[in-house]
């Protein structure tokens, strides 16, 4: 099969297409063929060793000292099951099935290897294979944070940074789940972010967010906009602050409350089945769908990496893995 590896920290330049064996499954395990995948900001980041402040040192220890221990990037796919290992009950070869590797990676190739308990489900019908590619990784960190946050139906909630892949998931599912959801993006994706269902966009290169005279019960702040002292002045009492693109300060921090009851909440989210298969769900009933801005070919994918390096993504980045 065909495979980009990831052989050393650095740019888009230091990805390389090569051959590497067709893996086989093992008992219970299920083999997909890759049929279309993202690249994403935690691609990116891992590509350059790229990691948020105060975090590097245990991230080289888990991710590689030198260069990625795990060379074949790649969170989320879609795909049809090739074959399956002994023991397997839940898939067939032939079923539509879309995966969230998350951490452990991999799914930048033809083909990919994943536990039949892990975070693997079946294709909801009417989802395309784009589509179900791009649904978890803004997906499920939106959703684990709400779920932490102890979101209420009319809960207010301004969402930091409303055009990127997380703060899409975070307007859709904020107002999904009843909260009255407030966005900031620049002036070129104002419509789309409106478009998401947002009650009020507002454009943060013409103001101040951190001066609005408004309050909210939830600040999610999906890109590093500000930090918890910041956001205190635009919480209501006991409200809360999700740093979802915090540093380990954040992650420290949230330990400890602030004034009037107020917290942050801060941390990695993980890849659950249930939300997963949550996720497909929604989007089969129309509740949740990702914003696809470009499909690379797969030829191409370095290309998709230099895209998502400029910080001006929109939405996800699809790679056509096989049509």
């Amino acid at each position: 099969m065909k495979a980009w590896f990831a052989r050393h920290y650095g740019g888009p330049e230091v990805l390389r297409l090569e051959e590497a064996p067709k893996p086989a499954p093992k008992p219970g395990e299920v083999l997909v063929r890759i049929h279309a995948t993202t690249v994403n900001s935690g691609d990116v980041r891992v590509r350059g060793c790229d990691l948020p402040r105060g975090t590097k040192l245990l991230g080289r220890l888990a991710l590689g000292w030198t260069r990625p221990r795990q060379p074949i990037l790649g969170t989320e796919l879609a795909g049809v099951v090739d074959a399956v290992g002994p023991g397997v009950t839940r898939f067939a070869r032939g079923d539509a099935v879309y995966a969230f590797p998350g951490a452990k990676m991999g799914a930048h190739a033809e083909y990919a290897v994943l536990p039949e308990a892990g975070p693997l489900a079946h294709l909801p019908e009417g989802l395309d294979f784009h589509t179900a590619a791009a649904l978890c990784f803004g997906g499920t960190t939106a959703l684990q944070f709400l779920r932490r946050s102890g979101l209420r139906r009319a809960d207010t909630m301004l969402v930091l940074g409303g055009s990127g892949a997380v703060g899409m998931a975070l307007v859709q599912l904020g107002r999904h789940l009843g909260a009255a959801v407030t966005a900031t993006t620049s002036t070129g994706n104002i419509e789309l972010v409106k478009g998401l269902g947002a009650d009020r966009v507002i454009d943060y290169t013409a103001t101040d967010i951190a001066s609005l005279p408004d309050r909210f019960d939830i600040v999610a702040d999906a890109v590093g906009a500000m930090d918890f002292a910041t956001a205190q002045r635009l919480l209501e009492p006991r409200g809360r602050y999700l740093a979802i693109a915090g540093a380990l300060a954040e992650m420290l921090g949230s330990l400890r409350p602030g004034p009037q009851g107020k917290r942050m909440i801060a941390g990695p989210a993980a890849e659950r089945i249930e939300d997963i298969v949550e996720l497909g769900r929604l989007a089969a009933a129309g509740l949740y769908r990702p914003h696809i801005e470009r499909i690379y070919p797969f030829a191409d994918l370095p290309a998709a990496h230099a895209h998502v390096n400029t910080g001006r993504k929109r939405g996800s980045i699809v790679i056509a893995v096989a049509e």
